[in-house]
């Protein structure tokens, strides 16, 4: 219906595995626009609404953009107290504030359950955009979050978690990736991408296979959140998990010995999560010492090597 031919200023629409779709306006500037929206992974009202606002800017750091205006999108149950509306909604304004953009408007519907998150813009040099695409064998990759979030919101919702497990995914999930992103610009990083919905391995076929490279992960270097490997071994993950697992499972080698819960562990759909960033070896020093100065977190977990089949090999 579209045909890229009668939109040649669209860089990044539907026909790639991108996390949000680029218009190009001009030579110096090209338009980033996302929307993200979910139910709530917490109890905490202003939490769920931080974490909210901040997975979806995140989609528009990892086009290696800026984020500069933002409209709410909500779906909130009539009889919901409006202390708590209010909290959620300021999580969501003040996670934006945080991230130098504003909220301009927004719309809100009722529904049974909350639903609640963001329509991002954000602007980009059309020369500098970062896609899933542009890994080269011999990169290096980081990632900046640790993962399990899936797992242990699970075990919240069905009270299997401890409190102190939660409180550490709410922590990490509530941080924006606007550090990140801006190390990954400042050295001139070859892919980017976040790692949400489709796990690690899910969101790491994706740049695999727009690169045309495969990515070897080394499973030790991964770090995971308190409690995350317990509630695996107890065989507690979202449905997504197991979609991930089905989707992208057969283009994922694991060589040596995994449990099939460490195995899952890595289909494990991800809320808010962090970078994938493919970059040069001669860039890490750079990136780590950019990563430092902003007080952010990062794990080299792997590296780029010419196409194989699969697409992901997991060593340890």
């Amino acid at each position: 219906m579209f045909d890229p031919a009668d939109h040649p200023d669209l860089l990044v629409g539907i026909g790639t595995p991108d996390d949000a779709a680029v218009y190009r306006l001009d030579g110096e500037h090209a338009l980033v626009v996302t929307t993200d929206f979910f139910t709530p992974i917490v109890d905490d009202a202003y939490s769920y609404g931080a974490i909210a606002a901040a997975n979806a800017l995140s989609d528009v750091y990892a086009m290696g953009a800026r984020p500069v205006l933002a409209l709410n999108i909500a779906a909130l149950p009539p009889q919901l107290p409006i202390e708590v509306t209010s909290r959620i909604m300021l999580g969501l304004a003040e996670k934006v504030r945080e991230a130098g953009a504003v909220i301009a408007g927004g719309h809100t519907i009722q529904d049974k359950e909350p639903k609640v998150g963001l329509a991002v813009v954000g602007f980009v040099h059309p020369d500098r955009l970062l896609t899933k695409a542009g890994a080269r064998p011999g990169d290096v990759l980081v990632l900046t979050k640790p993962l399990g979030t899936g797992c242990i919101t699970t075990a919240a919702k069905n009270d299997r978690a401890q409190p102190d497990d939660v409180a550490a995914a709410t922590e990490w999930m509530v941080r924006l990736n606007r550090a990140a992103a801006e190390a990954a610009i400042e050295v001139g990083a070859h892919a980017l991408t976040d790692i949400t919905g489709f796990g690690f391995l899910g969101h790491a076929t994706e740049m695999a296979d727009a690169s045309g490279v495969t990515l070897r992960i080394d499973y030790d270097r991964i770090e995971f959140l308190p409690g995350a490997r317990s509630y695996a071994d107890q065989w507690i993950f979202p449905g997504g998990t197991h979609n991930n697992a089905e989707a992208f499972g057969p283009g994922v080698r694991f060589d040596g010995a995994f449990t099939d819960a460490e195995r899952m562990l890595l289909f494990d759909a991800q809320t808010s999560g962090g970078l994938l960033v493919a970059l040069a070896p001669e860039s890490l020093p750079v990136f780590e010492r950019a990563m430092q100065t902003r007080g952010a977190a990062w794990w080299t977990v792997g590296g780029v090597i010419a196409r194989e089949q699969p697409a992901i090999l997991v060593t340890r």
